[in-house]
């Protein structure tokens, strides 16, 4: 029989418990986690070793939401969950990103954390309370794993910080921040923000990592009851390989990084290695052994990288510290698209496209807490060509999605409303080229294409990476890092925003976390880059387009009454078809009696809403109307007038001079000039064409007049 545990506190206002013991108890780690009534149960397997030549920690997080967590059967043919939404990558990618790290060098066993929502009670999003459950499940598990960590979602309401606003708060926030570190350090930041201050998010950042300790002692309390022992894993020491290696080949390795072009530095590494391997590979070394010398090779690499820059401020391509490479903003390069753009910085290159749509092209996204439309797209794709190398291509990739969401989450807060600009907007990045951040180029190439497109921006928006190199208590900050800096170094700091604020900041750290004396100065660093980014990239465009594009649809609107919506729409969409049918006109109704008319031809938008206003509009007393004849009969005529609306000119009505019959006056299908005089007691329509010229179209003056 299984022991089983329970620690239960209060955070955030909402009792939260952690429990083991009870269920998949074959699992090295299994905790369940509730808060509020949000429950998620993580679990963590470890191999019992790691598979021969093993080259990187094969660690994999799995986060995925079961739709009876919200009393819900999935829709589609199949009925069961299919692949994972967007929403489980971005999570399984959050947790993973903080844990990573923590685990012992050199622990190379296949180790894999699986995290399923249990129950949604549509107040607290299980993100976090995934995220503890895994950090509590690791603890548990006695694989080498130097945790426990923490998380906390904060926000920013009235000026305010608020721990875990609930689902319905969140509109109102100012900020959506996720932070995730241990008791000493932070260790991971994500965010979206409306335009705030350095200093704002660093005591964002900073109260999210007091207001996580308590679960991470609670956390601790559970270990302490409920841990399994701690695996046998020795830290290899390599340290002679590693003196060996030095005196062979170290010296090509630092000449290599003086190269400047990353080309020409990759094929000086390669002939280092190619001297180092002719030494110390042969026939007769194993697979584990060829990896241990790579691995050397590439900790000598690291050491060669930070110990220059550390020591006399410069870096791999010669640029000092804080200067930004050089930067070129081109936009309309695509003259057919809605808008477009090709960002180049240094070897860094997007080539970004922006696409105008309707209500149609909205995209509807499925989740636990019901079913949404979303009018901005941001889609992030990453050749292997922009690296000069081949590869898969296809589907994108965990990376793809979240480079997108960063970029995503960096525009979005500088875009119009849905009333001032009522357009679904996609935006599609093409990175062309990648030595530095590429998700960075993609928020400055996006904000160009956009307002390429014309598409009125607050502000442009523009990002920029940070690095890290710490040795002790050394440590430089490097603004617009190259990509040999991003694995060689201890920080991926990427902010963006405009020159007001952030709306945007992202945060890995692969050390056990840096302070907030390094991350002030970071931001601060940042945001000299992002200025002048922004400075470099007004030499293209600094503001939407007052016109669309020639190719762009346009889009008007009109309101009308609700209880009209029926009428326009008509028996199973009967009439709203043919609207569109004859008009060539894109119509989209909402409930609220919002009507959008879109088409890249004024003449057919004019048609729609003529045709609109006549089944809407009520005709006025004594305005004159021209109509057509639909009906004849004894004792007058019957005129359509106005839209479908149909009155009778009786036969008194017809001419100044007595007529004895209709058909001596009008006929079927004739156009004719009418006056509305009024309505009857019975509300029916009275018509006169006898006070209109039936020439001009004018009211004949009476004699009294």
């Amino acid at each position: 029989m299984f022991d089983q545990h329970t620690i239960e506190i209060e955070w955030g206002g909402r009792p939260l418990t952690l429990e083991t013991g009870k269920v998949a108890r074959q699992a090295d780690g299994s905790v369940m986690v509730t808060y509020g009534e949000t429950v998620v149960h993580a679990s963590v397997v470890a191999a019992k070793s790691a598979k021969p030549g093993q080259s990187f920690f094969p660690l994999t997080v799995n986060y995925q939401e079961k739709t009876y967590a919200a009393g819900k059967i999935p829709g589609g043919f199949f009925k069961r969950e299919g692949r994972p939404s967007e929403k489980e990558t971005l999570t399984s990618r959050l947790i993973d990103r903080p844990i990573r790290p923590l685990f012992a060098e050199g622990f190379m066993n296949e180790t894999q954390v699986i995290l399923t929502v249990m129950q949604h009670d549509l107040e607290n999003d299980p993100d976090i309370v995934a995220m503890i459950a895994a950090s509590a499940a690791l603890s548990l598990s006695g694989a080498p794993f130097k945790g426990p960590i923490g998380g906390a979602r904060i926000g920013l309401i009235d000026g305010e910080y608020v721990l875990n606003p609930n689902i319905d708060e969140m509109p109102e926030s100012d900020l959506d921040l996720i932070v995730a570190g241990t008791k000493d350090a932070v260790l991971m930041v994500e965010s979206e923000a409306e335009q705030l201050d350095e200093k704002t998010m660093l005591e964002a950042v900073m109260f999210g990592h007091r207001e996580f300790q308590p679960v991470i002692d609670a956390i601790v309390k559970l270990a302490k009851k409920a841990a399994k022992p701690a695996r046998d894993h020795k830290v290899p020491d390599h340290s002679a390989l590693e003196k060996e290696m030095d005196k062979l080949v170290g010296k090509d390795i630092a000449k290599a990084y003086k190269i400047s072009d990353k080309q020409k530095r990759y094929d000086a590494l390669d002939a280092a290695k190619a001297k180092m391997k002719e030494k110390l590979v042969s026939a007769e070394t194993t697979a584990d052994e060829a990896q241990i010398i790579s691995d050397v090779f590439k900790q000598l690499q690291a050491n060669v990288v930070r110990g220059s820059i550390l020591k006399t401020g410069k870096r791999i391509d010669g640029r000092d510290t804080s200067t930004v490479r050089d930067i070129v903003s081109e936009v309309g390069i695509l003259p057919r698209t809605h808008g477009s753009a090709l960002f180049t910085r240094g070897e860094t290159q997007a080539f970004v496209v922006a696409t105008l749509g309707t209500g149609d092209d909205e995209q509807f996204i499925d989740s636990l807490t019901g079913t949404y439309k979303e009018n901005f797209l941001l889609h992030y794709n990453f050749p292997p060509f922009s690296v000069g190398e081949t590869g898969r291509t296809g589907s994108p990739g965990r990376r793809e999605i979240g480079h997108g969401k960063l970029a995503w989450r960096a525009i979005r807060p500088m875009l119009p409303s849905k009333e001032e600009f009522p357009y679904t907007i996609r935006v599609v990045s093409e990175i062309t080229e990648s030595n530095g951040s590429s998700s960075m180029a993609t928020v400055c190439g996006a904000s160009l294409s956009l307002m390429d497109a014309g598409v009125p921006l607050k502000a442009p928006v523009a990002g920029i990476a940070m690095g890290l190199i710490k040795e002790g208590a050394k440590f430089a900050v490097l603004s617009d890092i190259l990509g040999d800096e991003d694995h060689l170094g201890d920080m991926d700091f990427k902010v963006a925003g405009t020159a007001q604020g952030i709306t945007s900041l992202q945060m890995d750290i692969k050390i056990t976390g840096i302070t907030e004396e390094i991350m002030s100065i970071a931001l601060e660093q940042a945001k000299d880059g992002r200025v002048h980014i922004l400075g470099e990239m007004a030499k293209a465009i600094n503001e939407g387009r007052a016109e669309l594009g020639e190719f762009a649809p346009r889009i008007e609107q009109m309101k009308i009454p609700t209880d009209k919506i029926r009428d326009v729409i008509g028996a199973g969409g009967k009439i709203i078809r043919e609207i569109v049918e004859k008009t060539g006109a894109k119509i989209n109704i909402d409930d609220e009696g919002v009507i959008k008319i879109a088409s890249s031809s004024a003449k057919e938008i004019d048609a729609a809403k003529a045709w609109i206003h006549s089944i809407v509009d009520e005709p006025e007393v004594g305005v004159i109307y021209e109509g057509k004849v639909v009906k004849t009969v004894d004792f007058g005529a019957f005129v359509n007038f106005f839209g479908a609306k149909d009155g009778l000119v009786h036969i008194s009505q017809l001419a100044n001079e007595r007529v004895g019959k209709t058909t001596d006056v009008v006929k079927e299908g004739d156009s004719v000039w009418v006056k509305l005089m009024g309505f009857d007691d019975r509300g029916k329509v009275r018509l006169s064409m006898k006070v209109v010229d039936q020439d001009s179209g004018k009211e004949i003056p009476r004699e009294d007049d």
